[in-house]
C-alpha cells in the first residue's frame, strides 16, 4: 500500500509509526515535500517539492549494513533504467552521478523489521550553498509527474527484490556495481586516507593505509 502525503516532516518517521502499528512488508509512505528530511549521522536531506521522497516498511531482519547496500543497489537499478543514466554507488549508501550525489538511502531498525528512507533529487536546479558543489539532480524535461510515478514504483519493486537477496549475493553485486569497493583512493571523515581494498564479510569497507588495513564501520567516504 502506498500512503501519499503532500508535506511531512519525514517519511521515515511516518513509516516507523506505520511499522509500529503493524503495517505490512512493502507498505510505502511517499511525500511531495519533507520539512525535516533525515540523512545519516544526523545530517538533513534537502527535500523541496521537486524530488522523490519515500520510506518503505521492511519486515526482513537482516543486518542494517547489508540491507543498506541492498537498497543502494535497488535504487541504482531503478534510476539507471528509468532515467537512462549510469550511476555509481559510494559506500555505503550514496548514489553518484557525474561525481555528485543524486540519491541517498538510510535504513533504521523499526518494530519487527526496518524502515528504509530513500531520497532522489529530481528536477532540482538550486541547492543550499553547503551542498551546491556535491549534489546534483536528474533532469526530466517532459512528463515529470509521470516519470516520477514510474520511478517510484520501480524503486519500490527493486527495493523489495533486493532486500530479499542473501548476504553473499548483496556483497557480490555491490562489489560489481560500485567503483568505491576496490582500488579507489579515498578519505574517510578527514582522518583516514588510503586505497579501498574490498568489503569484509559483514559489508564494512576495508581501506589499505600506510599503517595497515582499516575497517570502516561508518563515516563519510570521499574520493581524493
Amino acid at each position: 500500500m502506498i500512503h501519499r502525503l503532500r508535506t511531512t516532516v519525514s517519511t521515515m518517521l511516518d513509516a516507523a509509526r506505520l511499522a509500529a502499528g503493524g503495517a505490512a512488508h512493502g507498505d510505502v509512505v511517499v511525500a511531495e515535500e519533507q520539512t525535516g528530511g533525515m540523512g545519516r549521522h544526523g545530517h538533513s536531506w534537502h527535500s523541496p517539492g521537486a524530488g522523490l521522497y519515500l520510506s518503505i516498511v521492511l519486515r526482513q531482519t537482516g543486518s542494517t549494513p547489508i540491507l543498506t547496500m541492498a537498497l543502494g543497489l535497488a535504487v541504482q537499478r531503478a534510476v539507471d533504467d528509468v532515467a537512462g543514466v549510469s550511476t555509481d554507488i559510494r559506500w555505503p549508501n550514496d548514489l553518484i552521478l557525474n561525481e555528485k550525489k543524486i540519491a541517498g538511502i538510510m535504513v533504521q531498525s523499526a518494530e519487527q523489521g526496518a524502515v528504509a528512507g530513500i531520497g532522489v533529487n529530481v528536477n532540482q536546479t538550486e541547492f543550499p550553498e553547503e551542498i551546491r558543489g556535491i549534489a546534483t539532480s536528474l533532469l526530466i524535461e517532459t512528463g515529470v509527474e509521470q516519470s516520477k510515478e514510474e520511478l517510484l514504483h520501480r524503486v519500490v519493486a527493486e527495493s523489495l527484490r533486493y532486500a530479499g537477496l542473501s548476504k553473499a549475493a548483496v556483497l557480490r553485486k555491490f562489489a560489481e556495481c560500485s567503483t568505491y569497493v576496490r582500488g579507489k583512493q579515498v578519505e574517510v571523515d578527514g582522518r583516514i586516507r588510503g586505497i579501498t581494498a574490498g568489503l569484509d564479510d559483514d559489508g564494512f569497507l576495508l581501506v589499505a593505509t600506510s599503517a595497515g588495513i582499516e575497517r570502516i564501520l561508518a563515516g563519510g567516504v570521499r574520493p581524493v
